[in-house]
């Protein structure tokens, strides 16, 4: 194993996490059990095949060095393997729990070390002994959610997945060759800088275009707990099919639209009324490519649009939704407020360093939401012979952010994750509830 610099998107994660908001994403997955002692037995299995998967044995480690780009700036970070690696450390067997959600939700509130190999894998047995949990945790900084998704398979009982194209090995740097390449850098950073200029402007025109006419929901916004609740919801794919043929557009268009009605049942039940209210949602959009893609490191863009939350017709929120991502579709990931994670390959390592603070204070200036997607295969995986019966991926939230959805589809089922500050929304269970109801709205809706 070989060391390796951190993509500026990947430096970006690594340099906003506080306290209060860490930067792992996660997944929940809950297992069908053959035995009492199958939990056990599938701790003991997660720890002996994470010894030989090398990406899971890399820690990050913060670098001072010279980039010749731009004299001045010092700063970095790069994965390195780590020598001692003791994959008990990132495995941990609990005591058993009739809940899984309300253990994933205090797990969640612990940052990842950082000075080790930067994820975790809990496993809770079922009090009943029926089944058990897995909670994976993966820093930002070192998967996003396909990587993730890659990694966790990488620990499962071997199955059929296609492999990543390895990265050619780089050949190493010397400073009178970088010195002899410096006119060709010089025209690079003046074209990269252009390209973030224009980035930059598309986001600030997106930005104003979707805060205009909108108004969000103190709902959605608090001064961060650091504590956080998880919900997880399963709605039948069958049923969201049903009302993509009957309405048109994607699968991902419907999930979104539910989305918008859940919140506008949960606010309407709690009080905060829901008239007027359009807050602003990024939908993550992955720049990965199977196979070809970078194995390591973060790939994305994503879109900003306005949620119909305040449209009483669930038809007509599914249209503005379709509306709003066919126009962003047509613009491109590079186009629009969410590409201001593009801005990232343009800033030096140390404006990470020193900005990313900052960045994360502005979040909320951006959206108010984070609603994403991470595919999963449709082929069933086993953990120990023991089957994945749900997974639920759980999104970390943003600065002053209360309330993040992620959403996966497996094996005919959609399961919605939901995360939430769990002094600012106590009633994320009500939420979960809606997601439920506005699907059935839907689908009476079509069937009208």
């Amino acid at each position: 194993m070989t060391s390796d610099e951190l993509a500026p998107l990947d430096l970006a994660f690594w340099n906003i996490e506080s306290a209060e908001h860490p930067m792992h994403l996660a997944a929940l997955g809950v297992f069908t059990a053959n035995s009492p002692t199958a939990g056990a037995h599938a701790a003991d299995l997660l720890a002996a095949r994470a010894a030989g998967v090398s990406a899971l044995r890399m820690r990050i480690r913060d670098v001072w060095r010279p980039d010749v780009r731009l004299p001045l700036t010092f700063g970095g970070a790069t994965r390195e393997p780590v020598a001692d690696f003791e994959p008990f450390d990132h495995v941990r067997l609990h005591a058993p729990t009739r809940d899984f959600h309300a253990v994933a939700g205090r797990l969640l509130e612990r940052p990842l070390e950082r000075d080790r190999p930067p994820w975790e894998a809990h496993v809770l047995p079922g009090e009943d002994g029926t089944s058990f949990a897995v909670l994976f945790k993966f820093h930002h900084a070192l998967a996003d959610g396909l990587r993730a998704l890659t990694l966790a398979a990488a620990v499962m009982d071997p199955m059929d997945m296609p492999a990543p194209r390895p990265r050619p090995a780089e050949p190493p740097r010397s400073l009178l060759g970088e010195v002899r390449k410096l006119p060709a850098l010089l025209r690079g950073t003046l074209s990269d800088l252009g390209r973030a200029v224009d980035i930059g402007t598309s986001v600030a025109r997106t930005t104003l275009d979707a805060t205009l006419g909108a108004r969000g929901t103190t709902a959605l916004t608090a001064e961060p707990s650091g504590t956080r609740r998880t919900v997880g919801v399963v709605l039948d794919l069958d049923d969201v099919h049903r009302i993509r043929k009957t309405v048109g557009g994607t699968v991902n268009d419907v999930l979104i639209a539910v989305v918008a009605g859940a919140l506008r049942r949960w606010l309407d039940e709690r009080g905060d009324g829901s008239e007027g209210v359009a807050p602003r949602a990024l939908i993550p959009v992955s720049k990965r490519r199977p196979r070809t893609a970078h194995p390591q490191g973060n790939r994305l863009s994503g879109y900003l649009m306005k949620l119909p939350v305040d449209d009483p017709d669930p038809l007509g929120r599914l249209r503005t939704v379709r509306t709003a991502m066919d126009r962003n579709k047509d613009a491109g990931p590079n186009r629009g407020a969410g590409a201001v994670a593009l801005l990232a390959d343009h800033v030096p390592p140390l404006g990470h360093r020193l900005g990313g603070p900052l960045v994360s204070q502005a979040a909320r200036l951006w959206f108010d939401i984070l609603v994403t997607s991470v595919p999963l295969p449709s082929l069933g995986l086993r953990l120990g012979g023991c089957p994945l019966a749900e997974v639920y991926p759980l999104a970390p939230l943003a600065h002053g952010q209360s309330v993040a959805v992620a959403i996966s589809t497996y094996r005919g089922s959609v399961h919605y994750g939901l995360v939430a500050d769990a002094e600012a929304v106590p009633d994320l269970e009500v939420l979960g509830k809606a997601v439920t109801g506005e699907l059935e709205e839907l689908l009476a809706a079509c069937e009208s």
